[in-house]
């Protein structure tokens, strides 16, 4: 191996280190100590789950022209109620959901995601929305307008016909809340359709007063999220959770710990918001073509992210309905995109999403065909690999005349070891003679590269793999594989790599290039076994398309000589 082709390989190391650092100092590298950011100020600040949007005065209802510079936001007067009440709560359960909604605003208080265990063959499922203080986390909708006034927001009181909703055969589910206040009659009913997360929120009006009723519609999503411990193996703890919106025209992540977004305000149509984690979510997509304000707000650990819709008015013995979408679960791509289309973009693959999405997309047809995840994902390798064959070729080309030439090159840097003036010029005179190229076998390399680190991405980020069987030990895809096994297969084609090809001409190095495929499956024996999979199907293929090379190289050759 040439000192061209160490060089490179130290790139693509630094490459690798330049692209671990960035997702770090993305994520964490800002994010104050959790010490920090609970510490009080100089006064305990009322929780912001109280918060109720209040619109102007009815002369000034209007939601001003939309701007693209965000704006301070200054947040109502709580009212003296607390966010998670002892009010009686409607049970709710679907195929999909187990839920519980608080007759307090209909709130959802506790979400649990039936099909979605917390470690695959245990009981615990997957809870988002919850009224835990250490963890509270509420999706809290309702009808608001100017100070004074009776609305039924996230404080007020509902009744309900039955404290019991069950599915039926008809696939659809509807839980009606009703607020009576001023002659105002306000009928709020989730909707809940089989095998969804989408949920539907209708909202039927009825003035029955003698005075026109002005108000506004909002939802807002609350969440108390204290800062875990991230680790490099563990992707739940890498990827972004926290505050996130579309704002008609791109994805935006308002990063609590940033200050940018403590106090910042918007208006948007065609948006949404959302709390993303990894491989679950939490959104509201407003109505298209409504202008809705998006705010955002942050003390300590809590933050509260706010949709508020235009001003409407219903005249005395009229009626009127309107609604809007809520999607709570799991970031399967079919259903987000049914939702919304713009709502993908929480799967959040990066800086080559523009990558990933295609890999993901020809992801799901290999499902579709094969019915099996893993097999999906070998069969998405070897097209990848069909696909840079001719650069794989050109790569390896190279290195097999490297290692043809390995004895005479050896020969050469012992007879000049002394002289490094004359050991370059005979190494040119070689190279030029032999026609090889040392840097072409690594620029293609480099050019597969980011395809294959957005299918790392695709593969470490995509919900359908979570717990999603392969064959025999490897009943979750999304989990290391439980007796290493893969890893092992890993370390073995790395080594057999490594002999197939040029040996570094220095000793140590040598010996640090065939000890590298040991550490490299010790470090992907704690990844998902997925990426494994991956990362052996396309050794394997490459093994095989460089023994192939070798020996026509050598046959050539030997007829030449």
């Amino acid at each position: 191996m040439t000192n061209q082709l160490r060089y490179f390989l130290w790139l693509g190391l630094l490459v690798l280190l330049w692209f671990n650092y960035t997702t770090w100092s993305e994520h964490f590298a800002s994010a104050p100590t959790a010490a920090a950011r609970q510490a009080p100020g100089p006064a305990a600040a009322p929780s912001l789950a109280n918060n109720v949007p209040q619109t102007a005065a009815p002369a000034a209802a209007s939601i001003p022209p939309s701007s693209s510079a965000p704006a301070a936001v200054k947040a109502a007067a709580p009212p003296a109620v607390p966010a998670a009440s002892s009010a009686p709560v409607i049970h709710v359960r679907t195929d999909v959901y187990d839920l519980e909604i608080s007759t307090q605003g209909g709130t959802l208080e506790t979400v649990q995601l039936l099909k979605y265990a917390k470690v695959k063959g245990k009981r615990a499922r997957v809870v988002l929305e919850n009224p835990d203080p250490a963890t509270e986390y509420l999706l809290q909708t309702g009808l608001t307008g100017p100070a004074g006034g009776a609305y039924p927001t996230q404080t007020a009181r509902f009744s309900t016909a039955s404290a019991e909703y069950h599915m039926g055969p008809t696939g659809v589910l509807r839980v009606p809340l009703t607020w009576q206040g001023g002659g105002v009659t306000v009928t709020k009913t989730f909707v809940f359709r089989k095998g969804s997360y989408r949920i539907g929120l209708e909202y039927a009006i009825r003035n029955g007063g003698t005075e026109t009723w002005t108000f506004s519609e909002y939802a807002q999503l609350f969440r108390n999220d204290p800062r875990t411990k991230s680790s490099y193996f563990d992707p739940a703890s890498t990827a972004y959770h926290g505050p996130a919106m579309w704002n008609g025209h791109e994805y935006v992540e308002l990063d609590p710990s940033s200050s940018d977004y403590h106090h910042y305000q918007r208006v948007v149509t065609d948006g949404w918001i959302a709390v993303p984690q990894h491989d679950f979510v939490s959104a509201v997509v407003p109505p298209k073509g409504a202008r809705y304000r998006f705010t955002s707000q942050v003390s300590g650990t809590d933050y509260l992210l706010e949709a508020l819709g235009p001003t409407r008015t219903v005249p005395p013995g009229g009626t009127l309905t309107l609604g809007q979408t809520l999607f709570v679960g799991p970031t399967l791509h079919a259903q987000l995109a049914a939702t919304d289309p713009t709502l993908t973009y929480v799967e959040n693959y990066g800086k080559l999403s523009f990558l990933a999405r295609p890999l993901f997309w020809l992801l799901r047809q290999a499902h579709r065909l094969t019915g099996n995840w893993g097999v999906a994902i070998i069969l998405v390798t070897v097209l990848l690999k069909l696909v840079f064959y001719p650069l794989s070729e050109a790569s390896g080309r190279s290195m097999a005349k490297m290692k043809a030439l390995g004895p005479r090159i050896k020969s050469i840097q012992e007879t000049y070891k002394d002289d490094k003036e004359k050991l370059g010029r005979a190494m040119m005179e070689i190279y030029k003679r032999e026609k090889v190229n040392p840097v072409s076998g690594c620029l293609p390399m480099i050019l597969q590269f980011p395809v294959f680190i957005a299918f790392y991405w695709v593969l470490l980020y995509s919900v359908e793999l979570r717990q999603a069987p392969f064959v025999l030990w490897i009943q979750d895809l999304s989990s290391r594989d439980p007796y290493f096994i893969l890893p092992a297969i890993m370390a073995l084609t790395g080594f057999l790599q490594f002999k197939l090809n040029p040996a570094p001409p220095d000793p140590i190095q040598a010996k640090m290039f065939m000890f590298m495929p040991i550490v490299m499956a010790g470090l992907f024996a704690f990844f998902p076994s997925g990426l494994v999979l991956y990362y052996v199907v396309n050794s394997l293929l490459s093994i095989a398309q460089q023994w192939n090379i070798n020996r026509r190289i050598a046959a050539a050759t030997g007829r030449r000589s």
